[in-house]
């Protein structure tokens, strides 16, 4: 379906399948191979469907025979380095969720599904595609949270409730949020899970802001009653602003019966479990007693596990969970060897910068400052000042 969706963007139909063809005189066991790509619908809707046919001679495969099919045929199509990454990737992830449900190295997992050279078009297809596009460089792809089906499907090892064991193993892995439903079926396949969290670089219940400027449609393999099987992807442009958005959200409880100790442990314990930001407001709650407002910024798929851990430690009754959109600069941390009096040190400097590449603000990290100042012998205060001029300076 992603494959479809990519080839529905744009990518030239006829240069696909002759590069896919080569596959059949590229890799073991394939003894045909058949690429079609069609005009189908879905729920009554125009989408392109992608399929490869193929027959061979071998029924599974090691995990480390995956990779190197995929290796393989990235290398001889001659994809760049970010597709041959992408592919090489997905693959890995695949073969590693498959030896870690099976206690096996990754090298000796046997893969029956999984194993059949439809796993390695799919991965290098959509790696071709993306980089057809160009939307391997100077991009970012984002997803909503993924639809699992529910309901229970038959493979290889039996009879399972969606989804199903790797594609759930693959999910967890990458800390990738899931819906459940919205029917009775399997609707995400572990190579698709693969593909999915390694395109992405993270999961949005919103569109960001943009301007769409193209939309492709991937058919599924089956007709669904009550739902359109299509996946669709959009390609826009950001709109422009010297600030980068993103979703949040906000958790907040009203505490007046919490000690110092346990809120102190509660805070240290959230920004382990991944809180992007912890903090505490004083107020005042019913007949005066003063109390704490403690609020905690969160990414989507945390609201409920930090929710939880919010009230395991404060014994909270209930926690408020508020979408909120951010306007954020672009962030990076930058090393600087700073030499002051005769002492030389490492600063590492956290540097904003506007969408325009243009520096901000600099803030020198506190530790590095003070070891300088401690070596230097020179108060804190005037350290600070000198080394976030030099850092301005610098970094211009």
């Amino acid at each position: 379906m992603i494959l479809g969706a990519l080839l529905d963007l744009g990518v030239d139909v006829e240069g696909f399948r002759e590069t896919m063809r080569r596959a059949e005189g590229l890799l073991p066991g394939c003894e045909s191979l058949e690429v079609r790509v069609s005009d189908t619908t879905r729920g009554g809707f125009r989408c392109k469907r992608a399929e490869f046919r193929l027959s061979e001679s071998v029924a599974e495969r090691r995990g480390r025979e995956v990779v190197e099919a995929v290796s393989t045929l990235a290398g001889e199509l001659g994809l760049s380095s970010e597709a041959r990454g992408l592919a090489l990737n997905s693959a890995r992830t695949l073969v590693e969720a498959e030896a870690r449900l099976h206690g096996q190295s990754v090298d000796d997992v046997s893969l029956h599904e999984a194993g059949s050279i439809d796993t390695a078009l799919d991965i290098v297809g959509v790696a071709y595609a993306l980089e057809e596009l160009g939307l391997l460089r100077d991009c970012e792809i984002y997803a909503t949270p993924v639809a699992v089906g529910g309901g229970l499907f038959t493979f290889s090892h039996g009879v399972f409730p969606s989804p199903g064991p790797a594609a759930l193993e693959i999910l967890m892995s990458k800390g990738f949020p899931l819906s459940g439903g919205p029917v009775d079926a399997e609707l995400l396949t572990p190579t698709g899970a693969a593909l999915l969290v390694n395109m992405a670089r993270g999961a949005v219940r919103h569109y960001p802001p943009m301007e769409p400027r193209a939309i492709g449609y991937g058919a599924g393999a089956r007709e669904l009653e009550g739902l359109a099987n299509i996946l669709r992807i959009v390609v826009g442009q950001r709109l422009s602003s010297p600030m980068l958005r993103d979703m949040v959200y906000v958790l907040e409880t009203n505490l007046d019966d919490v000690s110092g100790e346990v809120l102190g442990h509660a805070l240290e314990r959230l920004l382990q479990e991944g809180a992007r930001d912890v903090s505490v407001i004083p107020m005042f709650t019913k007949k005066s007693r003063p109390g704490q407002i403690v609020k905690v910024i969160v990414d989507a798929w945390d609201v409920e596990r930090l929710s939880r851990v919010l009230v395991e430690e404060t014994g909270t009754l209930g926690v408020r969970a508020m979408p909120c959109e951010r306007l954020v600069l672009q962030r990076e941390i930058v090393p600087l060897q700073i030499e002051l009096g005769g002492v030389k040190h490492i600063v590492n400097v956290k540097v904003s910068r506007d969408m325009g590449g243009k520096v901000v603000a600099v803030k020198p990290e506190y530790e590095d400052v003070k070891k300088l100042a401690e070596k230097a012998g020179k108060p804190l205060r005037i350290v600070f000042e000198e080394v976030s001029e030099r850092a301005r300076s610098a970094l211009r």
